[in-house]
């Protein structure tokens, strides 16, 4: 199945000590073509996306952002229970002596370094923010496999009709040759002249073969098969695919100079906008 370069990906998680979110977009691009956005903290993880990007995709300009918010302050607070344990014998002593005195908790709360703001672990975060990579790929990776899919069928329409031309083309060749003898005919009784029946045979013959256009229908045909078999195939197929657009944008354009009558011309133009039309759908293509 053919994959487009076109898509986007989303995904994000939130685990105790904030949270993560991934944004990848990716658009056509002749080679792979990776930007990243990514947070200072976290900035030694490129390598290893680089690497796992280049293990998935084959082309495409990529842009992927890591967005990092770790739990704010006031947030995630632990008590220092040995502190704590510590004020609490002072104040009983001092309890002992004055004992109008009173126990706030509030009061012992706001004591420095009683209360802790939960410390983030780079490393778990770098090792979850990975994870999280790995999802918003595959994510991707099944975008673009849906909308390849839209691509093959739009272009399989494409080819259906490319074939009906060849086979109207393959079918006005005798009759067209058969308008071009009735041409030279009426041209030389208009100017009054003999012609000669054998000389005027050797003329179509020899016409039928400049105008000859069946080499150039089967390699049209062949690679409408060509073609077919890339949509099916599993390997990025962008690059071959565009290269059967210019073959056969070539045969048709020949299709057309040797073209004898007004219904083959036609053709060859109709042939060379549906091939555009594929080649346009194709530079979408992995």
């Amino acid at each position: 199945m053919i994959a487009s370069m076109t898509a986007f990906a989303r995904h994000e998680i939130q685990p105790s000590w904030g949270s993560l979110s991934w944004e990848i977009r990716s658009v056509n691009q002749r080679y792979l073509e990776p930007s990243f956005r990514l947070p200072e903290s976290l900035r030694s993880l490129e390598p290893d996306l680089r690497h796992k990007l280049r293990s998935s995709l084959s082309r495409g300009k990529v842009d992927i952002q890591l967005r990092f918010y770790p739990v704010e302050a006031g947030e995630g607070m632990q008590v220092n229970s040995e502190l704590l344990d510590q004020l609490i014998a002072a104040a009983d002593q001092v309890y002992n002596r004055t004992p109008a005195a009173s126990l706030d908790p509030l009061t012992l709360l706001q004591w420095p370094g009683v209360l802790q703001a939960q410390e983030v672990d780079l490393e778990a975060v770098k090792t979850e923010a990975l994870k999280a990579f790995d999802q918003a790929l595959q994510e991707l990776k099944a975008n673009r496999l849906r909308e390849g899919e839209a691509l093959a069928g739009m272009i399989e329409e494409r080819l259906g009709a490319i074939s009906e031309r060849l086979q109207k083309a393959q079918d006005y060749l005798p009759e067209a040759l058969q308008l071009w003898r009735r041409s030279l005919l009426e041209k030389a009784e208009k100017l009054a002249v003999e012609v000669d029946p054998q000389r005027l045979e050797q003329e179509v013959v020899l016409l039928a073969q400049k105008q000859d256009v069946a080499e150039e229908l089967d390699r049209l045909n062949a690679h409408v098969k060509e073609v077919r078999l890339a949509l099916k195939s599993k390997k990025p197929v962008g690059r071959r695919l565009d290269f059967l657009m210019q073959e056969m944008n070539r045969e048709a354009n020949t299709l057309g100079s040797k073209a004898m009558s007004l219904d083959m011309t036609q053709v060859s133009v109709d042939l060379k906008v549906l091939i555009e039309q594929m080649r346009e759908q194709i530079q979408n293509i992995e």
